[in-house]
């Protein structure tokens, strides 16, 4: 293990995982800290370091030792627990090359029963770890707005606060590790139930005769109305556009990561794990480039019509 550090303020982020919302993260941490990058494209790594004050390498025991703090923006947990200890082709893996008193501060959307875990299998080697999921989207990250959910020990996100504050808008403490991943998957979860029953709702109140604009504006001044009356519903799917950011199947992800939890804590969710089939469904019938809000299309396919087509 490289020799100890003490718990002094952040200078040197590595940053592992530059997709469509690692790479305007990362640029936003470029003019405040020492930054190094790792992708698993060595040439979106590169190309990134060409055009900030940045460092690329393609070897992550190397980026943990440069870092104070690592972050990885990555595609599920099990690939961040790789990455973070090594095995199949990441070597090392961070780990390796970080030192005792660094932190790693996981804004995947990972299980966090995972997470847990890892937590645990870090502490002997001196590294803590931050969960710090995110909502808000590629248009929160390239804003610096996005809002943050954070679990570990109160003084480890203490120390990662100024970090994430160039990041987000706002930071919730959850509470220990793995909360954040899971208040991110459960957010995620109420998000896709009530965006789920909108459609349905608006499918059957079509086949009677309402005008779906008009059942829409009865939700938001009632006590139907959500986030997905209120936006998604109005904004794409009455106006046929959907080209929402979020996906089908990255909310097929979260769903199943909050069903996951609440087998894994041995609890019974029926509208849980009824919503996660039809997410997993929906992914597997509309493709995974499919817009979160193309999910109305399986109650068209289903029912023979489209939306707005009204009474047989």
């Amino acid at each position: 293990m490289p020799e100890a550090t003490t718990n002094e303020a952040i200078a040197r982020i590595g940053f592992v995982g530059l997709g469509n919302m690692g790479w305007p993260m990362a640029h936003l941490l470029d003019p405040a800290y020492e930054l190094t990058v790792l992708d698993a494209r060595a040439d979106v790594a590169e190309s990134f370091a060409a055009e900030h004050r940045a460092t690329a390498t393609a070897d992550l025991a190397a980026l943990g030792a440069a870092s104070d703090a690592v972050i990885t923006m990555l595609p599920n947990g099990d690939i961040v627990r790789e990455v973070a200890l090594g095995g199949g082709d990441s070597g090392g893996g961070l780990a390796a090359g970080m030192a005792a008193g660094a932190v790693l501060i996981d804004m995947s959307s990972s299980a966090p029963l995972g997470t847990r875990q890892l937590a645990e299998d870090l502490r002997p080697r001196g590294v803590a770890l931050v969960d710090a999921p995110v909502s808000g989207g590629v248009a929160g990250a390239r804003a610096g707005s996005l809002a943050i959910m954070a679990g570990g020990e109160p003084d480890e996100i203490a120390r990662c606060r100024p970090v994430l504050e160039r990041l987000g808008r706002v930071i919730y403490e959850m509470g220990g590790s793995g909360t954040g991943h899971a208040m991110k998957a459960l957010n995620n979860y109420c998000s896709a139930a009530a965006l789920s029953s909108a459609c349905e709702a608006l499918i059957v109140g079509d086949r009677m005769g309402l005008e779906p604009a008009t059942m829409v504006d009865v939700l938001n001044a009632s006590s139907g109305r959500s986030a997905a009356t209120e936006g998604k519903i109005a904004e794409e799917i009455l106006d046929r556009d959907f080209s929402a950011g979020f996906t089908v199947a990255l909310m097929a992800k979260d769903v199943g990561i909050a069903g996951g939890l609440a087998e894994g804590l041995g609890m019974e969710a029926p509208i849980l794990a009824r919503t996660r089939d039809l997410w997993r469904d929906a992914a597997d019938l509309l493709g995974p480039a499919a817009g979160v809000t193309e999910i109305v299309r399986l109650w068209e396919q289903w029912n023979g019509g489209e939306l707005g087509s009204g009474p047989e």
